[in-house]
C-alpha cells in the first residue's frame, strides 16, 4: 500500500466510519467511590475495634495491628466478590515510573471443588520478582526476592474490565535486603519527615492541639488525543510516544483559538466516559478543558492527601489510555509529542496541612496567623534556593527536556514566584522596615500585628517553575508523563530540612533571651537576605533572566537531564535524605543509575525509530518522487522543451543529504555511549536528520508522502 493510500484510508476512517457509543452522564453523587473499599464501607463491614484500629493507622500513623488484617481481608474479599471480583492484585509503582500489578484468583482447592479465600497475610504481603524491575544494582539477577506490602493509607478499589473485576490493593515494593524499589516508600517517609518538622514549628508558635501534618497535592494533567488510524500509521508515536519527524502545519496554535474553546463532541464523549470511570474509583476529577495546542486537553482533580493523590494520578493515566482506545483515540502523555506546539505538563499543586491548624500555606483571615504563614513561606524559599539543583533533578527526563525552556514551559532554572504583595513584605522585612503594603497601613512584624493578606495577593506567573498561587505552591515544571511521587518526595524533604533549620534558629534565639516575635522577625530577615535570590516574579522566558539568574544570583541552569541527575547524589542531597530517613545513599545511587539508563534507552529508541522511518519510508518516497521528476525532465528535454528543473535539483540535494545523515547517525548509534553521549551526540544528529526529512515533506508530492501529517493528526477528530 502506498503512503497516499494509507493516509487517505486513515482520513476516511476518521471522517466517516467511527461512531462511538453515546455516553450518558452519570449522577456523580451516586457513583462516586462506588468501587472503593472506603471509610464508610469499612465502618459498615468491620468490627468496631478493628475499624478503630485501622482508622488510627490511617489518620495518626500508628503501627498496623496484625490481628486486624485478617478481619479486613475477609471483609474486603466479601465486598469485592459481591461486586463480581474473581481476582485480587497488589498494585505497586516500581522505578519504571509506571504501574505494576500481578493478578491472583481468590480460589483455593477444597475437597472436590474450590472456595474463595483471602487471608490477612495475603492482604498485607506479596512477592513479585525483585530483580526484574529496575533496581540500580541493589539486586543481582540471581537475587530475585522482593516484597509488596499493603499501604493501608491508600484505599483498595475495584478495577472493572471487559472480562471481569479485580480487587486492587495499593502496596509498597521493597527488596529482600530492605531498600525501596518503588515510588511510594520514599513518599510515605518524606510525608512523615515534613509532618514531624512542621509540628515542631507549630509548637513554637504556641499551638498545643496539633493534629498530624501531611502534604497534599492536586496534579493537573495535560495530554494529546490522536485518532488511532493516524497513530498506527506513525511508527514514531507507537515506539517513542512522540513524532521524531513532522513539518509544521500552516495553521498551528497561532490563533489561540483552541485554548478553552468548545470541546469537540467526540472528545467530550471521551472525557465523560473517563470521568465516570474515575468517579467510581474515588478520583475527584473537577476540571476539563481544551489546552493551548490543537489536539491538547487537560483534566484537574480536587486536592487530596499526597499519597492518595499520587496513587490516583497513576490510576488516572491508566484509565485514560484504556478509555481512549474505546473511543478510537490514542492518549499521548509525552511532554512534547509535536515540535513547535505547546508541550504537556503535570502542574503539581502542593501544600501542607492538618485538621487543627488547616492549610499552613494559606495566609488566612486572622492577622495573628500571618507570621506563622510567612515563616512557612520562608522555609519554601530557602528550600528552592538551597536545593534548586535537586528540584531540577526531580523533574528530569528525556521527554521533559524537550519541553523545559520552550515558550510554553518554565525554564530549567529553579526559582519561585511569590506575587507582588508577598515580595514587598519580604523586601521590607529584609530592609528592617515596618510593613506597608499598597497603602493599607503600617504594620509591625510581630505575630499579632501583621497585615491581612488576601488569598490572591498577586498575579499568576506561568513562566515560573515553582509559583505561589494564593494558598499553595504550583510545581509547574513537572512533566506530563511523571509519577508525581518523585517531585513530592523532594518538596516534602527539602521543606522538612528548611523547617528544621528555622525551628532550630528560633529555639536558639529564644533560649538566648530573645522575645519570640523578635526572633521570628530576625529569622525571616536572615532567611530572605540569604536565600531571596531564588525569588523571581518576572518573565522566566527572557534571556535577561537566564543571564542574571546564573551570573548575578548564582542559580544553577541545568539544561539537560544528564546535567541534572547527578544532583541526586551530591553530598548535600545524600546528607539531607539520610538525616530524615527518606532515602539512603545506596537508594539514591540506585536511582541515579536507573534514571541515567532510562534516559539513554529513551533516546536510543527515538534515534533507532527515526533511522528506520527515514530509511524504509522517507527515502523510498523521496526517491520515487525524484524519479518522477527526473523522468519528466528527461521527457521535456527529448521534446526540446525548456523547463525549470529547480525542484528536481532541490529534491536531489535533499535526498543526498538525507542518505548522508542516515549513515552518520547509524555510525553514531553503533558507538556504545552513556547518557551524556546520547544527549550531546545522538540527539543533535537526530535533530539534523529531522531538518532534512521535514524539508522533504514540504516538497515531495503529497500523494507520495507516507506519514500522516501534523495537520491531519491535530485537526481531524
Amino acid at each position: 500500500m502506498s503512503g497516499s493510500a494509507a493516509r487517505l484510508n486513515a482520513i476516511a476512517s476518521v471522517a466517516s466510519s467511527f461512531e462511538p457509543d453515546y455516553v450518558e452522564a452519570a449522577e456523580i453523587t451516586e457513583i462516586f467511590g462506588s468501587n472503593v473499599f472506603s471509610d464508610s464501607v469499612m465502618r459498615e463491614r468491620l468490627p468496631k475495634p478493628v475499624y478503630k484500629s485501622i482508622k488510627k493507622t490511617i489518620e495518626l500513623g500508628e503501627k498496623l495491628d496484625p490481628t486486624a488484617a485478617d478481619a479486613v481481608a475477609i471483609a474486603m474479599k466479601d465486598w469485592a466478590v459481591e461486586r463480581g471480583a474473581s481476582h485480587y492484585a497488589h498494585i505497586f509503582f516500581p522505578l519504571t515510573g509506571y504501574t505494576a500489578e500481578k493478578h491472583d484468583s481468590f480460589i483455593e482447592p477444597s475437597g472436590d471443588g474450590v472456595i474463595n479465600e483471602f487471608s490477612g497475610k495475603t492482604l498485607t504481603q506479596g512477592e513479585p520478582d525483585g530483580s526484574s524491575f529496575p533496581n540500580g544494582g541493589i539486586r543481582e539477577t540471581h537475587q530475585a526476592r522482593g516484597y509488596t506490602a499493603w499501604d493501608v493509607t491508600s484505599p483498595a478499589y475495584l478495577q472493572e474490565g471487559n472480562n471481569g473485576v479485580t480487587l486492587c490493593i495499593p502496596t509498597i515494593f521493597v527488596s529482600w535486603s530492605g531498600e525501596a524499589l518503588d515510588k511510594k516508600i520514599p513518599l510515605l517517609r518524606s510525608n512523615k519527615a515534613v509532618g514531624d518538622q512542621a509540628e515542631r514549628l507549630l509548637k513554637l508558635f504556641g499551638h498545643t492541639d496539633i493534629a498530624p501534618v501531611a502534604s497534599y497535592a492536586g496534579p493537573e494533567q495535560e495530554y494529546f488525543l490522536v485518532d488511532l488510524n493516524f497513530y498506527y500509521a506513525r511508527p514514531d508515536l507507537i515506539a517513542a510516544d512522540r513524532t521524531v519527524f513532522g513539518a509544521a502545519p500552516a495553521k498551528g496554535q497561532q490563533f489561540d483559538d483552541h485554548y478553552f474553546g468548545a470541546i469537540p463532541d467526540r472528545v467530550a464523549d471521551f472525557m465523560m466516559d473517563v470521568e465516570n470511570s474515575l468517579y467510581k474509583v474515588g478520583i475527584p476529577a473537577k476540571t476539563r478543558h481544551n489546552e493551548v495546542a490543537p489536539g491538547q486537553f487537560e483534566i484537574a482533580p480536587v486536592y487530596e492527601a499526597a499519597n492518595v493523590a499520587s496513587d490516583h494520578q497513576q490510576l488516572t493515566m491508566t484509565i485514560f489510555k484504556s478509555v481512549a482506545k474505546k473511543h478510537g483515540f490514542a492518549c499521548i502523555f509525552h511532554e512534547k509529542p509535536f515540535a513547535g506546539l505547546n508541550g504537556s505538563g503535570k502542574h503539581v499543586n502542593w501544600s501542607i496541612a492538618n485538621k487543627t491548624q488547616g492549610n499552613l500555606l494559606d495566609p488566612g483571615h486572622n492577622p495573628s496567623e500571618n507570621a506563622q504563614f510567612l515563616t512557612f513561606c520562608a522555609a519554601v524559599i530557602r528550600s528552592i534556593h538551597v536545593h534548586g539543583g535537586l528540584f531540577r533533578a526531580a523533574i528530569a527526563s528525556a521527554s521533559n527536556d524537550h519541553r523545559l525552556g520552550a515558550n510554553e514551559a518554565p525554564p530549567a532554572i529553579m526559582s519561585t514566584f511569590i506575587g507582588d504583595e508577598l515580595l514587598e513584605i519580604f523586601e521590607q522585612i529584609k530592609a528592617g522596615k515596618a510593613l506597608d503594603t499598597d497603602g493599607k497601613g503600617t504594620f509591625g512584624v510581630g505575630v499579632d500585628t501583621l497585615p491581612h493578606l488576601e488569598r490572591d495577593a498577586g498575579d499568576r506567573n506561568r513562566t515560573s517553575p515553582f509559583a505561589f498561587t494564593g494558598n499553595r505552591f504550583e510545581f509547574r515544571a513537572v512533566g506530563s508523563t511523571f509519577s508525581i511521587s518523585g517531585p513530592l518526595v523532594v518538596l516534602n524533604t527539602c521543606l522538612a530540612d528548611s523547617i528544621d533549620f528555622i525551628a532550630t534558629q528560633l529555639e536558639t534565639k529564644v533560649a538566648a533571651g530573645t522575645e519570640f516575635n523578635t526572633a521570628v522577625t530576625e529569622v525571616l530577615k536572615e532567611i530572605y537576605t540569604e536565600h531571596g535570590a531564588a525569588v523571581f516574579n518576572g518573565d522566566g522566558y527572557s534571556s535577561e533572566w537566564h543571564e542574571k539568574a546564573v551570573s548575578g544570583r548564582g542559580l544553577k541552569n541545568l539544561r539537560t537531564t544528564p546535567e541534572a541527575l547527578p544532583e541526586l547524589v551530591t553530598e548535600q542531597t545524600v546528607s539531607m535524605f539520610e538525616k530524615y530517613s527518606v532515602l539512603s545513599k545506596t537508594e539514591l545511587e540506585a536511582r541515579l543509575e536507573i534514571y541515567e539508563e532510562q534516559y539513554t534507552e529513551k533516546v536510543l529508541v527515538e534515534v533507532k525509530t527515526g533511522l528506520r522511518i527515514a530509511s524504509t519510508m522517507v527515502v523510498p518516497a523521496a526517491v520515487r518522487f525524484q524519479t518522477d521528476l527526473a523522468q519528466n525532465a528527461s521527457s521535456l528535454k527529448e521534446l526540446g522543451i525548456e523547463g525549470n528543473f529547480s525542484t528536481l535539483e532541490n529534491v536531489s540535494g535533499l535526498v543526498s543529504d538525507l542518505q548522508a545523515k542516515i549513515a552518520d547517525l547509524d555510525a553514531k548509534v553503533a558507538v556504545e555511549g552513556d547518557a551524556t553521549y546520547a544527549c550531546n551526540t545522538l540527539l543533535p544528529a537526530l535533530n539534523s536528520l529531522r531538518e532534512t526529512v521535514d524539508a522533504l515533506e514540504l516538497v515531495v508530492a503529497d500523494d507520495e508522502w507516507p506519514l500522516p501529517s501534523y495537520q491531519e493528526m491535530l485537526f481531524i477528530k
